[in-house]
């Protein structure tokens, strides 16, 4: 085989969930647009990637409608742009400095909601037979360095799969997909088994697998066999967990903070959790929290 470091160069960002959990807001646009403060999840998903010096972005979308809207967020409309440019001069030249470069940016449907091993075997075609990253936009990752790079630089040193991995309560490890852990080194766990959803009692640990991947092609003759797992769906899991033996598998103890904006609860946690970083929002923000929490005491 060919042992040079291949960079990490595309992502694949599985967009085409209902947002059932957000209704009504998710009627006309999808959960992704949704805003943690001035910018949609999407962007920081979007962000981070480049930050790792990702430069193919691949979001496998649901509805054609929010193919089209994540088109027209990441490339400026002219009518935009034009209105903006007589008194925001500045801001459109930082807006369009945002924007991924032109062409970067790919989008495949998954037509049916299959689940999330089958959204990523939708990407395939643009892959071809490189290790590429998976970013799930619903986990807000507050990281520094960005999450992705944590596990590229991990991912460089093993050569093989790595994803993000996180402690939970127990009682929570139905939510996720869940390590069979082995040797730990340096924050890296090797990893014997996944168990995608697993029962408190019947889980391996309470390490859980998070929105972040690096992953081997291999990945997709695995998925290509559409074998259902765990809901019925099309489970990630499964097919990674068909792939330990064969590479290298590791799940990376990342550091920073995992804002999980698929919940309600998250969303909330992640608005504030921004708010006290932005200097002029932080004291504001406090004052209103101490005086609410005494109101609600």
């Amino acid at each position: 085989g060919n042992f040079m470091a291949r960079a990490i160069r595309k992502a694949v960002f599985p967009v085409a969930g209902l947002g059932t959990r957000f209704l009504p807001a998710t009627k006309a646009v999808s959960k992704e647009m949704l805003p943690v403060l001035d910018r949609p999840l999407i962007d920081y998903a979007v962000s981070e990637a480049r930050a790792a010096g990702i430069d193919t972005f691949i979001f496998v979308t649901g509805r054609k409608s929010s193919a089209d809207t994540l088109k027209a967020y990441f490339e400026m409309a002219p009518d935009l742009e034009a209105a903006l440019r007589p008194n925001h001069a500045a801001l459109v030249t930082q807006l369009k400095a945002d924007e991924p470069p032109k062409g970067s940016v790919k989008c495949v449907t998954q037509d049916e909601p299959m689940g999330l091993g089958h959204a990523v075997w939708c990407a395939r075609e643009f892959i071809d037979d490189e290790p590429f990253a998976v970013i799930l936009p619903d986990d807000l990752m507050d990281c520094e360095p960005g999450c992705i790079s944590q596990l590229i630089d991990a991912h460089q040193k093993t050569q093989g799969n790595v994803v993000a991995i996180q402690e939970v309560p127990r009682e929570n490890t139905a939510r996720y997909g869940v390590l069979d852990p082995g040797v730990e080194k340096d924050g890296l766990v090797e990893v014997l088994g996944l168990v995608e959803k697993p029962k408190p009692e019947d889980a391996p640990s309470n390490l859980t697998v998070v929105g972040r991947y690096i992953l081997l092609p291999e990945v997709f003759d695995h998925l290509s066999r559409f074998e259902r797992g765990a809901g019925g769906e099309v489970q990630l899991t499964d097919a990674m967990a068909q792939m330990i033996g064969a590479a290298p598998f590791h799940g990376h103890r990342f550091t920073g903070h995992r804002y999980d904006c698929g919940s309600q609860q998250g969303f909330v946690e992640a608005q504030i959790g921004f708010s006290l970083k932005q200097p002029e929002l932080r004291e504001t923000i406090r004052r209103f929290l101490r005086a609410s929490g005494e109101e609600w005491e």
